[in-house]
């Protein structure tokens, strides 16, 4: 399985990024090999639709379970109409979160935990 991430960098030691479409980067772990990827988020900078995009991304990818602090309701919709499952991290950094997900630590979301372009600059939450 395909875990992926949400990153403010490209690194195991980076902090989990508080944004799901526009977040800088996500690490993607492999459950069954133990590798890591980490890959730039291609919407980023979008004005509208990055949710969306972004689910596409992941499922580009192979991702099969995301870790993500907030998620909006267009987000969460597109992930579980692809069957991504959705968690919430434990840890400030990657490194945690992942290990946190290995010990079976963390909760699923349930929903969208932020109202729709949450993420857009002067709206983010850490």
């Amino acid at each position: 399985m395909k875990v992926a991430v949400c990153s403010q960098g490209d690194s195991l030691e980076s902090k989990v990024d508080p944004r799901f479409g526009r977040c800088s980067h996500f690490i993607v772990f492999d459950t069954e090999t133990g590798d890591t990827q980490a890959f730039a988020n291609p919407s980023t900078s979008s004005a509208h639709g990055a949710a969306i995009a972004t689910v596409q991304f992941l499922m580009s990818h192979g991702v099969e379970a995301v870790l993500a602090r907030n998620i909006g309701p267009n987000a969460h919709s597109g992930l579980s109409a692809a069957s991504i499952l959705v968690y919430s991290p434990e840890g400030d950094t990657v490194k945690d979160a992942l290990e946190a997900y290995k010990q079976g630590r963390i909760r699923e979301h349930s929903g969208a935990t932020v109202d729709s372009h949450h993420g857009l600059s002067g709206k983010q939450k850490e």
